[in-house]
């Protein structure tokens, strides 16, 4: 796994997740339907080995992955994001998981995901950063385009979720040149 320094924000801290990370608590939040529903990794069963199998993925990769921690002691360690990164097109893929359902709504996911494309398109000065989800998840449409994030394409059709046929959206966002 690429490892970067820990990114702050206001309320957060995103340190690069390590197997410690890898706890009942975060397995719930895997297993957890209505926490995994817009996620392709909902048609999984996970375990201990799943998620370390899935963190051993990282290793030797120019990928990140990351534990979002919250500032505030009583919450800890909220969710996940990650950036897949293709070095040679200069492109980064965000993807976010927020476990802790009584966090929603509270701004955290826009917020590391925005320390996450700072660092993308600052710190690896990366030329594009992409992420996508399914136009059903109107929570995640908003901190895309919170983020200034411009769509950047739709798959029309291409997940099931609950029997229904729902397009996923793809967005972009392009580092500023001088």
């Amino acid at each position: 796994m690429a490892v970067s320094r820990p990114l702050e924000t206001e309320r957060l801290r995103l340190e690069p997740f390590t197997d410690a990370r890898i706890t009942p608590r975060y397995l719930a939040w895997l297993n957890d339907p209505a926490i995994m529903r817009f996620s392709e990794r909902r048609h999984t069963t996970h375990t201990e080995a799943s998620a370390r199998q899935y963190l051993a993925r990282f290793e030797d990769s120019p990928h990140y992955f990351w534990a979002i921690v919250a500032r505030e002691a009583a919450l800890g360690h909220i969710g996940n994001i990650s950036a897949a990164v293709d070095p040679m097109n200069s492109i980064a893929d965000i993807s976010i998981l927020v476990g802790e359902r009584h966090v929603w709504g509270r701004g955290f996911g826009g917020e590391a995901w925005e320390a996450v494309m700072a660092f993308l398109h600052g710190d690896l000065a990366i030329r594009k950063v992409t992420g996508g989800t399914l136009a059903t998840n109107i929570g995640m449409l908003q901190i895309m385009r919170r983020a200034r994030m411009a769509e950047d394409g739709c798959r029309r059709r291409h997940y099931l979720v609950d029997g229904q046929e729902v397009d996923i959206i793809h967005m972009a966002s392009f580092r500023a040149t001088a």
